[in-house]
């Protein structure tokens, strides 16, 4: 009797498991990439801030603690802030979003290697969520979407 009881009682889990996971198999990827865009965003909007609210410091750090290899101290955090600057406000808009996504993946490479190689777990995740926008795009509320909807339809025409 306990068998066909625990047998019985299976089935409609599964069943509940199996529609559940249909259910998320089906969550579009622009709902997906929609955080992926604004947390990587943030990330990196929120450093160049922290520079921009204290320049000589943030220069001190490059010249002190980050000490990027062949860069001089003053042209790296330059860049580092002008990259934290531009690429956050692509990622949000859906715009560029696989070249921002490529070059904040190299500005987080080169932080793994040379600057703050013990932060690893973070910048793992970083990299994880810079990939997928790489490799998939914004999604389709985005103007990279809307860009090329234009010039596939000038194409056609």
């Amino acid at each position: 009797m306990t068998t066909l009881t625990s047998a019985s009682t299976e089935r409609p889990v599964a069943a509940l498991i199996g529609r559940v996971l249909r259910w998320l198999d089906g969550v579009p990827y622009t709902i997906l990439a929609i955080p992926l865009r604004l947390a990587v965003a943030t990330v990196f909007w929120n450093s160049a801030m922290t520079k921009l609210a204290n320049w000589n410091t943030a220069v001190e750090l490059f010249v002190e603690e980050y000490k990027v290899p062949v860069l001089p101290p003053e042209i790296a955090a330059y860049m580092a802030a002008s990259i934290e600057l531009t690429t956050p406000v692509l990622l949000v808009l859906g715009l560029l979003t696989r070249p921002a996504a490529l070059v904040l993946l190299g500005m987080t490479t080169i932080i793994e290697i040379f600057v703050y190689p013990q932060a690893w777990p973070t910048h793992l995740q970083w990299a994880a969520m810079l990939f997928v926008l790489l490799c998939r795009g914004p999604g389709k509320l985005s103007l990279d979407h809307l860009v090329r909807m234009r010039f596939s339809a000038s194409a056609e025409h």
